[in-house]
């Protein structure tokens, strides 16, 4: 579905990401896990379209997207939630939804996308008229996640998820990434917490110093000891 190939990045004399490549098949759940600063954010954004690599290249369903904007690969299918949430605070639960879905005309479609939303997340049902800047760091969080569903994406980019978010939250959150990717969407993680991301799924990649590391199951990376000791800070799993 997603293939990157030969990706290089550079922020000015600083190369973020060297000879970077990744593929997420239809149906899989994909994590990639590294240090901060490793260049995990960079590669979300640069499959999205928010920044352009140097050299390389990004296929989507077997068409060159390297170099397109973001809008456009909104269009073709892919969603980014971005590390930090970026919802809009000034404005309703039910407005950020609907600024989701702001490029579709199937009115009754984004009606019953936005039904889905609202019983995967019955806490922004009961929220929709309350300012997102009003609300919880775990629902600001799911409510970053349903906006980007609101898109209809084929594959679902996240970064960070669980960033600052208390662990039962945490263990919502990955229940509900677990039915989502059941229900037929893929999903490429990008997680600093190990061994929920692992657990979660059928293939990961390790990103250190801007290229890949190690790649494997989640299974064998979970219980690989170099990535125990390094990543998950204990051999217990």
């Amino acid at each position: 579905m997603l293939e990157a190939s030969g990706l290089r990045v550079c922020y000015g004399p600083v190369t973020a990401l060297s000879d970077v490549a990744i593929a997420v098949a239809h149906g899989e759940l994909v994590t990639v896990i590294g240090a901060n600063g490793a260049g995990k954010s960079t590669l979300l954004r640069t499959l999205a379209g928010l920044v352009r690599p140097a050299a390389g290249h990004v296929r989507l369903d077997g068409a060159e997207t390297t170099g397109l904007a973001s809008s456009l690969m909104v269009r073709r299918g892919l969603a980014l939630v971005p590390e930090g949430r970026h919802i809009f605070p000034d404005m309703t639960v039910a407005e950020n939804l609907d600024l989701g879905a702001y490029y579709r005309h199937d009115a009754a479609a984004v009606r019953q996308d936005r039904e889905r939303v609202l019983t995967l997340f019955p806490v922004l049902r009961e929220r929709l008229r309350l300012g997102a800047g009003r609300l919880s760091g775990g629902q600001q969080q799911m409510l970053a996640i349903g906006r980007a569903l609101m898109s209809r994406p084929r594959l679902l980019l996240l970064d960070e998820p669980s960033l600052g978010l208390a662990p039962a939250i945490v263990q919502q959150l990955g229940r509900i990434l677990r039915d989502l990717n059941a229900s037929g969407v893929t999903i490429l993680l990008v997680e600093q917490n190990a061994r929920m991301a692992l657990r979660l799924a059928h293939r990961g990649y390790i990103l250190a110093n801007g290229r890949i590391a190690g790649s494997g199951t989640g299974y064998d990376l979970l219980h690989d000891p170099m990535v125990q000791r390094t990543y998950l800070g204990s051999l217990a799993v």
